[in-house]
């Protein structure tokens, strides 16, 4: 890719369809050479099983849909970003999460783009959305970026504060959510200025004073001597240490968030909290935190988050009606939901507003339109109010594990 430092898609790229698979190109010049390009079909998006076993997602990323969609012959209906979605109905029938309905030959090549843009992001959402539900109240920051491409951070913060996350490092993913970005310090820091109460006193004086003072607590002494070192030098300023013990010197580590808990609170730091970093996901802060710990920062786990996978597939066509390949069901389907239930039901689209098969109560209509003939005619609600739509479902579901 001459001229280019990076190896990304750029933004004209993928909104021009350049960034698709070969076939769907070959299929759009098949098309048109055989003047079928303007039949119109209808597409629908479903999700197959949840990866690790998860019994729900976190739906993401249709905003960036309706973007790459603008400007094309193209009706969009879909679940609004955030929604908690299943799988598979209150019957076991698939569950679509959006159509798209117009002349197949000139929407095919952005299947590619437009799966990408909704796998990644809604598996990085449901994997915080998890965490957040494991973690309760105590604070929660997105620390992976770093462990994924730096083109995507925006993408990964984005998703991890819409699943729930109360905030995110990387700049520019800050910047991408409207909030100011999070964070303490590096070991480096400590390291190059070859001590620790110096370190933490020089990021006291330097640092603007809106900002938490946390002061990393595992260099190069014990965690609990550190932690004492650390108040001691800071007193009624510092908000919290933070351990990010490395998993060869880890043993116990919940043994070691009670001693450094204990060690505080008898020489009266109870206001100081205790973060911690380093390999936590949904499985271990529910122990970490009734050791005593107050705040999490998580990394790999939210942003190398499994993809949740998408398929498009069309269901009906111009001129034939509802028609669909094995394993798929025909015709255009409407998908309704029992709020008070959390129970979904897929029935044809068009058919009479269904009641809740358990307690009777009138269903929403899920699938919504997104896009009218090339138009964005949703309103997209900023990060922070989806992050709430998300907040607010997450007290409706379960944190299930897998027991085998």
């Amino acid at each position: 890719m001459p001229g280019r430092i990076f190896y990304v898609a750029t933004e004209e790229e993928i909104k021009s369809g350049k960034a698709t698979d070969i076939y769907f190109v070959r299929t759009k010049r098949i098309l048109e050479a055989k003047g079928l390009s303007g039949v119109r079909v209808v597409a629908e998006v479903t999700p197959s099983k949840f990866p690790e076993r998860w019994p729900w997602g976190v739906l993401c990323g249709v905003e960036e849909v309706a973007k790459l969609f603008e400007g094309l012959p193209v009706n969009i209906y879909s679940m609004p970003e955030g929604t908690v979605f299943f799988t598979r109905d209150y019957r076991g029938l698939r569950v679509p999460v959006l159509f798209i309905e117009g002349p197949y030959g000139e929407f095919c090549v952005y299947e590619t783009p437009m799966l990408g843009l909704l796998c990644q992001a809604t598996g990085v959402a449901t994997k915080a959305a998890r965490v957040k539900k494991a973690a309760g109240d105590c604070l929660v920051v997105s620390f992976g970026t770093r462990r994924m491409h730096p083109a995507l951070a925006p993408t990964i913060d984005r998703a991890a504060f819409i699943g729930g996350l109360d905030a995110v490092s990387n700049i520019v993913g800050a910047e991408a959510v409207g909030q100011k970005p999070v964070g303490t310090m590096p070991h480096a820091l400590i390291i190059v200025m070859g001590d620790q109460v110096a370190a933490w006193k020089a990021f006291d004086e330097v640092v603007e004073a809106e900002v938490p003072r946390v002061a990393l607590v595992d260099t190069y002494y014990d965690e609990k001597i550190e932690a004492i070192m650390a108040a001691e030098a800071l007193g009624e300023r510092l908000f919290a240490v933070r351990l990010d013990t490395p998993g060869s010197r880890r043993g116990d580590f919940a043994e070691i968030i009670r001693e450094v808990r204990w060690e505080l609170d008898i020489r009266g730091y109870k206001h100081v909290k205790i973060f911690l970093s380093g390999g936590l996901d949904e499985y271990s802060i529910p122990k970490f935190k009734a050791a005593g710990a107050e705040a999490f920062g998580v990394g790999t786990s939210i942003s190398n988050a499994p993809v949740v996978d998408f398929a498009m597939d069309i269901v009906e066509v111009e001129g034939r009606g509802p028609c669909a390949k094995r394993g798929k069901l025909g015709g255009k389907k409407q998908l309704w939901r029992c709020w008070d239930c959390m129970l979904d039901l897929v029935t044809p689209f068009g058919a009479d507003k269904p009641s809740c098969p358990r307690c009777g109560r009138e269903m929403e209509a899920m699938l919504k339109p997104l896009v009218k003939e090339g138009r964005i005619v949703a309103e997209l609600p900023n990060p922070s109010e989806i992050r709430q739509y998300v907040l607010k479902q997450l007290e409706k579901v379960e944190l299930e594990f897998p027991t085998s």
